[in-house]
């Protein structure tokens, strides 16, 4: 007999439901999970998509008050996937209460938000995971194997780029997203935290940087009423837009290897380009979140014209088995989530920490900190012990 886990989810936008079908997911691609999900809650203070949500993904009840999740003794484990400003409050809460943790990248608005989540989490003695999904993706896996191995040499440099267009049309609505007190640092938090976690994740850390932001869109309409994802909004009240449409980031790793990183939402004309290029001194090795299941891979000892070969990741690489039987069958976005959650329920059964933990979100959270901070003063920082 399988026992249960109740879960809630908190927060019901685009997130919240991908946290949800992951759950209901996990029993087909991992049959052996010692706890299998029972949705128990779901907590949205827009009116009525808590019940919407209830109804449509089987959730036992639903509410608008986030509290009574961390106050429900059903529910053992919590994705928080509310906004950025509201992680802290929620995270810290439920870890208080007991509850084994599943929470959105950034882990609040800096790394004092991030720090005390794990905090938290560490006097509770429960589980943390963070979304940082892209490290999850099979060949983004076989990548660090790579690189680890010293199959490609020593690291020498890398770029990583994080360029989407769903904040570049001029009437997107002036969200929360777009304000400093609940939006903290912009696209920082946004997308270039994964960026910062896929450097650490296959290069090591990040020694110090210097970097440079901007604001492209200074001006929104505000929406006349709730929104989700990134709605539009034509003819509301203009506010300004106070964080960052952009950052273009030089780092030094404490290996001695050199990156480039860069992320903007406002990018017209492209669509969730996220990759990396890494660099070594025998070969390299590329990766386009567009063509998730390859690797551009070159090795060897030619140096000049080495050439570069597509690799189609298969069964061997990461979790990639527990979704497709070969080599070139398509993975997709939503089933990163899916080993996340594995990964997330994992964790809680045999209570060793199995992903992307609080620890990787502190870690990201100081190195954005450093980022607004070189921004700020135009110079190379030093990046905090964290």
């Amino acid at each position: 007999m399988v026992d249960a886990l109740g879960v809630a989810v908190i927060g019901f936008g685009w997130m919240g439901r991908v946290h949800t079908q992951a759950y209901a997911r996990l029993p087909h691609h991992y049959p052996l999970l010692p706890l299998r999900p029972r949705l128990v809650t779901v907590a949205e203070e827009v009116p009525g998509r808590a019940e919407e949500a209830a109804e449509r993904f089987g959730f036992a009840s639903a509410t608008r008050d986030w509290r009574e999740v961390a106050a429900d003794p059903r529910v053992r484990a919590v994705s928080v996937t509310a906004p950025n400003f509201l992680h802290r409050e929620i995270g810290v809460a439920m870890a208080e209460a007991g509850k084994h943790l599943w929470i959105e990248k950034p882990v609040g608005l800096t790394a004092g938000d991030a720090r005390a989540v794990a905090d938290a989490v560490a006097r509770a003695g429960v589980q943390g995971t963070v979304g940082f999904n892209y490290r999850n993706a099979p060949a983004v896996e076989a990548a660090r194997e790579l690189i680890v191995s010293g199959g490609i040499g020593t690291l020498t440099h890398a770029r990583i780029r994080l360029f989407s267009d769903y904040a570049a049309h001029p009437d997107s609505a002036l969200t929360w997203r777009y304000e400093r007190e609940r939006g903290g640092n912009g696209v920082l938090g946004d997308l270039a935290s994964h960026g910062v976690d896929l450097a650490r994740f296959l290069l090591g850390e990040i020694a110090s940087l210097t970097a440079d932001t901007a604001v492209f869109v200074p001006e929104r309409a505000r929406p006349p009423g709730a929104t989700a994802g990134h709605a539009l909004a034509s003819g509301g009240a203009p506010g300004p837009v106070e964080n960052e449409d952009y950052v273009g980031c030089l780092l030094r790793f404490a290996s001695g290897a050199r990156g480039v990183l860069e992320a903007c939402r406002v990018s017209v004309g492209e669509q969730n380009t996220y990759g990396f290029e890494v660099h070594g001194t025998r070969g390299a090795v590329f990766w386009d979140f567009r063509r998730m299941n390859e690797l551009g891979v070159s090795r060897g000892t030619t140096y000049q014209d080495q050439p570069v070969s597509t690799v189609y990741v298969g069964p061997g690489a990461g979790e990639f088995a527990a979704f497709q039987p070969g080599a070139a069958n398509a993975m997709g976005y939503d089933d990163l989530k899916v080993i996340e959650a594995c990964r997330f329920v994992r964790s809680v059964a045999e209570g060793t920490p199995y992903g992307a933990t609080l620890t990787d979100a502190v870690r990201s959270a100081t190195v954005l900190d450093a980022m607004t901070r070189s921004a700020r003063l135009g110079s190379w920082v030093d990046v905090d012990g964290g």
